[in-house]
């Protein structure tokens, strides 16, 4: 699994990133981590996504095993683990948070996690993973597409290190595809309100406050004490790094 790292001491903080996405999201994070996190973290890109190995299965459980078995030698017996997940890693991290997958987080935190699914749209996800990856003629197209799927469109651009690993070349080397395997797309609706009941420890809600995937009163039906994040979209680590640093540090 490929894995991003730094930052010193027993304390870990791992970062999970959202369906389509890479670690990379999280790099506006990282760059303010050494003033605002006391301990090491640790940014990954998910199964099947960015450099990471693809994987048989991507339902909630086989991310989560894929996750815990990456994370378990860097985890120090004598310091915290504390999981800041987005949209699709945050639902990994209350998987995690059950402690059935070989760690034990001391506190999770999730923002922008889907909540409300329409059948239709498991039906739209159903589709685009049993689909072969997408071949674009040009490395432009194939951002372009990228920064749509990962919702970073109008947010930021290609050149950015937010986007990075988001594409590939194919494997014929003739075109471009979205690094990400099509068949993530099937994880399926996420057992919320159970994955709640099961936490063995602390679990924090967040969204941002123009989230088009989800809305407040659908994350305090989870968790009474959600934050609103401010006047952001679905990827408010990207939008603003400071207002996630600062509701990580008022609760961690």
């Amino acid at each position: 699994m490929y894995t991003e790292q730094g930052g010193e001491g027993p304390d870990l903080l791992l970062m999970l990133h959202g369906m389509g996405a890479t670690g990379a999201v999280w790099s506006p994070m990282c760059a303010e981590a050494g003033a605002r996190w006391p301990g090491r973290w640790l940014a990954l890109d998910l199964p099947g996504h960015g450099q990471s190995d693809r994987q048989d299965s991507y339902a909630i459980g086989q991310y989560a095993a894929s996750v815990g078995r990456a994370l378990l030698p860097h985890i120090h017996p004598e310091g915290r683990l504390v999981v800041l997940g987005h949209s699709l890693g945050g639902v990994i991290g209350l998987a995690l948070a059950t402690g059935w997958f070989g760690v034990t987080p001391h506190r999770v935190f999730a923002a922008g996690i889907k909540i409300a699914w329409s059948d239709e749209e498991l039906r739209r996800m159903e589709t685009l993973a049993s689909q072969p990856a997408k071949s674009f003629p040009t490395e432009a197209e194939a951002w372009d597409r990228y920064l749509k799927v990962s919702g970073l469109a109008g947010i930021t651009n290609a050149a950015s290190t937010v986007v990075t690993r988001g594409i590939a070349h194919n494997d014929n080397n003739d075109g471009w595809r979205l690094a990400m395997d099509p068949r993530a797309n099937a994880v399926g609706k996420p057992p919320l309100s159970e994955l709640m009941t099961l936490a063995r420890c602390p679990i924090h809600l967040a969204r941002g406050g123009n989230d088009a995937l989800v809305t407040m009163e659908q994350t305090r039906s989870l968790d009474p004490d959600a934050r609103d994040l401010g006047p952001h979209g679905h990827n408010v680590m990207v939008e603003a790094p400071g207002q996630v640093w600062g509701w990580v540090d008022s609760l961690a």
